[in-house]
């Protein structure tokens, strides 16, 4: 009889808070910079140079910490993680590993309709490292010291999950909770957040944690998903054949669909861990800790409640809605000038998830504003403009953010409201196609869809089709 096996996993997620300047020094926190461009003496490691902590960094870290139901450290330190590698500019890392500014905390997740808390150990702040580009032609790698001191907070959580679904359910409401927060992008194709996978196997009924790895280099949901079968699916033929599981770190390699290993795991008396001796203890009172709970904006659990009572939309429109800030911020702002929120939710639901879906565009990422979508709300609701023209405008609204009035106008877009030019093409529309006035005499309702659509032709799609159908019923008696 084959053995059962279950999957064990606990995440460090890494998450570049979005302050303008780095951790210790006054440089850009701007990504996407040329190479080596914002950096100074404090970020590159420079001897004699003197770490300033960044107040914003501490004020984000404890807006995450209150958000995940963590205990704040009132007095919390920064130590030396001391390890050689060339991204690494003073050969060590200033991180938290005695008194974490968060600890004992957990996010509710939910998959398959089954509820569960997922426990946060602790979470801390640290500095960043560089980047290293390796260049192929010339054989060489080249350090870009840019990202070295971009504030991190590392969100490590309890190993608790036991699916691929459970962690990237975790990762979800985490980056929602920070994204919410304004604490961060969380985008993970620019490295913003960052998910390290510890994971091990064990026989179903066991209570002994199996021997674990780490699996980098993970920077998709999709990947992670793929990660994490691969390497349960290793570790358990490793314990089929007979053989043991290595304590080890492994790179993913995404297009490959392999891991392969990076070096055997370190424990924390490998990095030699001592006090800081530059940075003095973080003090963190009540008050400031009331302050940051005040200001803190309602997230996602909040609104989807809120949403349920104040708008009469369907909760699956409210869950998609909600699923990304820009889109529920986009859904008030337009409500708030006036545009029906069932009106504003149709559209979001509608035109916008087509051509994101077209343009594979992320909802993180769409360029128009609400201000424009409720004028062309407004537009329709005047009757300025009929639905299909107000689908090709919304086109130019969603790829350039265009004034959808200024539009209308500029290209001659609004529905003719000129009921004798009206009737006078209609008119001659119906002299134009006796047989089709002849169905409809004798019951054939549907010729009037064609006679509608040929107004609407030769008026250039620039009438009501509602007014075109009355007219053509008023005429026929």
């Amino acid at each position: 009889m084959s053995k059962v096996y279950e999957t064990v996993i606990g995440l460090e997620v890494h998450v570049e808070l979005a302050t303008k300047t780095k951790i210790f020094c006054g440089c850009s926190t701007e990504f996407g910079g040329a190479p080596n461009t914002h950096t100074c003496p404090v970020c590159t490691g420079m001897p004699g140079s003197l770490p300033v902590l960044n107040k914003a960094v501490v004020e984000k870290a404890v807006a995450v910490g209150l958000a995940t139901n963590c205990n704040i450290t009132r007095n919390c330190k920064f130590d030396r993680k001391n390890y050689f590698y060339p991204d690494n500019p003073q050969n060590y890392q200033i991180s938290q590993l005695y008194y974490p500014i968060c600890r004992d905390g957990y996010v509710e997740i939910e998959v398959e309709g089954k509820k569960k808390k997922v426990r946060i150990h602790e979470i801390h702040m640290e500095e960043d490292a560089g980047k290293l580009v390796h260049e192929e032609r010339s054989d060489s790698s080249l350090v870009d010291f840019n990202r070295s001191g971009v504030p991190l907070i590392e969100i490590v959580s309890e190993p608790d999950m036991r699916s691929a679904e459970e962690v990237i359910a975790y990762l979800d409401k985490l980056r929602l909770i920070i994204q919410y927060l304004g604490a961060s992008d969380c985008k993970l194709n620019e490295g913003s957040m960052r998910a390290d996978v510890n994971l091990s196997v064990r026989e179903v009924g066991s209570e002994e944690f199996g021997t674990r790895t780490e699996t980098k280099n993970l920077n998709s949901f999709k990947a992670i998903a793929r990660a994490i079968e691969n390497e349960r699916e290793r570790q358990i033929d490793l314990l089929e054949s007979g053989e043991k599981v290595v304590q080890e770190t492994r790179r993913w390699d995404d297009n490959k669909e392999y891991s392969y290993p990076m070096r055997s795991k370190e424990d924390a008396q490998d990095y030699r861990y001592f006090p800081d001796p530059d940075l003095v203890p973080v003090i963190i009172s009540e008050e400031w800790i009331e302050k940051i709970k005040n200001s803190q904006p309602e997230l996602r659990d909040e609104k989807i409640i809120r949403y349920k009572e104040e708008y009469d939309i369907p909760e699956y429109d409210i869950m998609i809605i909600t699923a990304s800030k820009k889109m529920a911020d986009i859904f008030e702002e337009a409500i708030s000038l006036g545009a029906a929120p069932k009106k504003v939710s149709n559209w979001l639901m509608g035109e916008t998830m087509r051509l994101m879906k077209e343009t594979d565009t992320e909802a993180d990422n769409l360029k128009f504003s609400a201000e424009n979508l409720a004028k062309l709300i407004k537009l329709i609701e005047d009757k300025a403009i009929n639905g299909t023209v107000a689908k090709e405008v919304f086109e130019k609204v969603f790829a350039e953010d265009i004034n959808p009035e200024k539009y209308v106008d500029d290209n001659g877009l609004r529905t003719v409201n000129d009921e004798g030019a009206l009737r006078e093409t209609i008119q001659k529309i119906i002299d134009a196609n006796p047989k089709s006035v002849e169905d409809i005499r004798n019951g054939k309702q549907k010729a009037i869809g064609f006679l509608v659509g040929q107004t609407m032709k030769e008026m250039k799609g620039k009438a009501d089709p509602s007014e075109v159908n009355r007219i053509i019923k008023e005429i026929l008696g």
